[in-house]
């Protein structure tokens, strides 16, 4: 098996999480949360996400182990719990929402052999490092 041959576990934990993130109000708070730590009050004002539906929203976030929680007085503040799910959300946001990839990404050739195509008809050779 290579590296992208999933067993039928992996594949389910796989769609798990996926799920997770294919659900519009959940997006909205996790781009949010991509910018840093943010309070209930700021998420629901810059969401719209009224409660209790925030509420829902971030408990399935949390008890997933993509949001963190901190509490400072009677605030509760929320943040993605690693790089990795920073990652993840910049994937889904870049795949499947509006964010856009970064010039260097989409300036990249179509195939590795475009790259280096000689503009006089010579032919290509590899150089093993």
């Amino acid at each position: 098996m290579d590296r992208f041959t999933l067993t039928q576990e992996q594949a389910t934990r796989a769609a798990g999480q996926m799920r997770l993130y294919a659900q519009p109000q959940r997006l909205l708070i996790l781009s949010m949360l991509l910018q840093g730590e943010h309070n209930v009050g700021d998420i629901e004002a810059a969401t719209t996400i009224v409660q209790p539906g925030l509420s829902q929203q971030l408990s399935a976030l949390r008890q997933a182990g993509i949001v963190s929680t901190r509490r400072e007085a009677r605030q509760v503040f929320y943040r993605l719990t690693d790089e990795i799910c920073a990652a993840r959300v910049r994937a889904a946001l870049t795949l499947f929402g509006e964010a856009t990839l970064p010039d260097s990404v989409t300036s990249a050739p179509a195939s590795p052999r475009a790259a280096y195509a000689p503009s006089s008809g010579g032919a290509i050779f590899a150089r093993i490092v």
